[in-house]
């Protein structure tokens, strides 16, 4: 235990607790790839949507792959691994899957795992390196190194990349929340497929306000990031769908990896009652 971080590890699956009180579960093992689920205010509401992992009455079952909060991306090589549940078949070549590498570990306030992309063919692609450090305040840092175990191609497609899933009382379309980002951009049609180095995702919930706020490090690769944000519940930060966000099939927003070589992202993810512009430049300064 750090401060009020709790971390209690059974196998490969590692439950969270903030305050004595339960935040989350990160699932590294048991999928076709590792999750956190489900996200909780400080008051205990959930945030997520709880399908595919649990069946709740009236909820919306669409997009089966989008579990709890991942990071994957739907076209490696031309391997999915962002529609990548054992019943889909993917698009392009089929379906990858991130499996876990080695023993998760825990540190303090940290989790700590190693994973592999592995397509559907078995060859190794990346090897994915990964710690999630937990704070009061329902904050959790995300820092991911990808290495090309192969040359790699991340290729040009919205369906990717830092990604979590809205209950649906907490959207645009069945609820009372709203998009903004940091650049002025309020609704979907302002936020989807804009770059900005932040986005917040608030509304009411159970009578609370509540919000979620995804900050993208001003370290990451092609900051600041695009977002594939969605009215539906879909809150994503993807810097790899330049032709899909434009519409234009010129653009390429594709990055090539030789082998060895590899590429961080950082991310902060809140949960929030706080001014998200002061937020986010508190976390512009962290290394």
């Amino acid at each position: 235990m750090v401060g009020q971080v709790a971390i209690k590890l059974e196998g490969t699956t590692a439950h969270v607790s903030l305050g004595g009180q339960p935040f989350t579960s990160f699932y590294a093992a048991g999928a076709n790839k590792p999750y956190l689920h489900p996200l909780r205010t400080a008051s205990g509401k959930v945030i997520t949507r709880n399908f595919p992992m649990a069946d709740v009455a009236g909820e919306t079952r669409d997009h089966e792959h989008h579990r709890g909060l991942w990071f994957t991306h739907g076209d490696v090589n031309g391997w999915d691994f962002w529609a990548n549940e054992p019943t889909q078949k993917g698009v392009g070549k089929g379906i990858g899957k991130v499996i876990l590498a080695g023993p998760v570990r825990v540190k303090g306030d940290t989790i700590l795992a190693t994973f592999e992309w592995v397509d559907g063919q078995g060859a190794k692609l990346l090897r994915e390196t990964r710690t999630m450090k937990f704070a009061a305040g329902q904050v959790i840092d995300f820092d991911f190194t990808l290495t090309a175990l192969a040359p790699v191609k991340f290729g040009d497609t919205k369906e990717g990349t830092f990604a979590l899933r809205l209950r649906d009382e907490l959207t645009e379309k069945k609820g009372t929340a709203k998009l903004r980002s940091s650049t002025g951009g309020v609704g979907m049609k302002n936020v989807w497929g804009k770059a900005a180095p932040w986005v917040d995702y608030s509304g009411e919930l159970e009578g609370e306000p509540v919000g979620v706020t995804i900050f993208d490090h001003p370290g990451n690769p092609r900051h600041p990031t695009t977002w594939h944000a969605r009215d539906y519940g879909l809150f994503a930060a993807n810097i790899f769908g330049t032709h899909d966000f434009l519409n234009d099939k010129t653009k390429d927003g594709s990055l090539t990896l030789e082998t060895g070589k590899s590429i961080r992202f950082r991310y902060r993810l809140a949960i929030h009652g706080y001014d998200a512009a002061a937020a986010f430049a508190a976390y512009a300064n962290t290394r």
